[in-house]
């Protein structure tokens, strides 16, 4: 009997152990994924920026911009997608819309990003745009991969329509979470005037004619969850110009738009709230179940061998002759 459960325990053993790697690097990687339908919203704020008033076309000091960006995932669209790509596709609807201390529109950008729904690598298909310029993505936008590493990333700025690396710098705590935390800077690059101008009768158009055009540049800066990949939080130094032309009186340059953007703080308690209840899932997938079936694993073969053990050892108080007395040494 004791035989008999040594070897269950033995089949046991090795099945939790095989079971260990196939949930980590089987399973996760086809189970971890950006749903289709995902929506999200942020909001973000700069405050005492520089805006440019275009009805005088004189930048002024104002109390605050507000920045609203909204991703919404494009079920119908992805599933098209997928027919060709051959693989899950998540494509995301995205504005960021800019508005004055007065609520009046600033700039409203559109974008469609199309990626892996499992690496977050871009996908390339009809409809992949920004401002409805047709782009082709090199490297992630708006999310980094699950299990993000200690690297640099390329990370693609929706201004310049162009891809550059976003480096890492160190690991930070950030409201209780470890992050990592990534840093880019854009230098001073002209970049295409918005399709969606704040007042009437000036076009993107007008300002070319006007001899007029847009430089931009950044230091983007995200605290990034690890295990997710979703930034926690999120912060720009970001300044615009308009320079030469005909629309600026004379002048070689004006400011556009000058401020340190940060998100809002109701936002941030949201985002770090949503991000540690699906930290849960990839952590069960990704280390606890995988390291308890190894540990459970260890501990079945143990008793495996203990038992085979006491199996084979001979009863207490046994002589070990022969069972019918028979023996050396007989007396006559």
């Amino acid at each position: 009997m004791r035989r008999r459960a040594s070897l269950v325990l033995l089949a046991l053993a090795v099945f939790c152990a095989a079971l260990a790697p196939l949930l980590r690097w089987y399973a996760f990687p086809r189970l971890a994924k950006i749903p289709a339908g995902q929506y999200q919203e942020m909001v973000l704020e700069a405050e005492n920026a520089t805006l440019l008033d275009y009805t005088t076309m004189r930048p002024r000091k104002v109390s605050r911009v507000t920045i609203v960006q909204t991703l919404k995932g494009n079920v119908e669209a992805s599933e098209k997608v997928e027919r060709t790509a051959g693989r899950d596709v998540v494509v995301w609807d995205g504005l960021s819309h800019v508005v004055g201390p007065d609520g009046k529109m600033v700039s409203s950008i559109p974008e469609r990003y199309i990626f892996d729904a499992h690496t977050q690598a871009p996908v390339h298909a009809d409809g992949e745009h920004v401002d409805h310029d047709p782009v082709k993505r090199e490297g992630i936008e708006f999310k980094w991969p699950f299990l993000t590493e200690r690297r640099d990333y390329t990370y693609f700025d929706a201004q310049t329509r162009t891809s550059a690396p976003i480096h890492y710098r160190g690991t930070r705590t950030f409201r209780g979470l470890e992050v990592y935390y990534f840093e880019q800077t854009i230098p001073w690059t002209r970049v295409p005037v918005p399709k969606k101008m704040p007042v009437s009768g000036v076009t993107p158009e007008s300002v070319r004619k006007a001899g007029t055009t847009r430089w931009y540049t950044t230091r983007r800066m995200f605290w990034v969850d690890p295990t997710t990949g979703a930034p926690v939080n999120g912060e720009e130094i970001h300044r615009e110009e308009l320079r030469g032309g005909s629309l600026l009186g004379g002048r070689d340059r004006v400011t556009a738009f000058a401020g340190h953007v940060r998100m809002r703080e109701d936002y941030i308690d949201h985002t770090v709230a949503l991000v540690t209840s699906q930290r849960t899932p990839i952590l069960l997938m990704t280390s606890w179940l995988p390291w308890g079936f190894v540990t459970l694993s260890a501990a079945l073969l143990a008793l495996a061998l203990l038992l085979e053990a006491r199996g084979r050892r001979p009863a207490r108080g046994g002589t070990g002759r022969p069972a019918d007395g028979s023996g050396s040494g007989g007396g006559s």
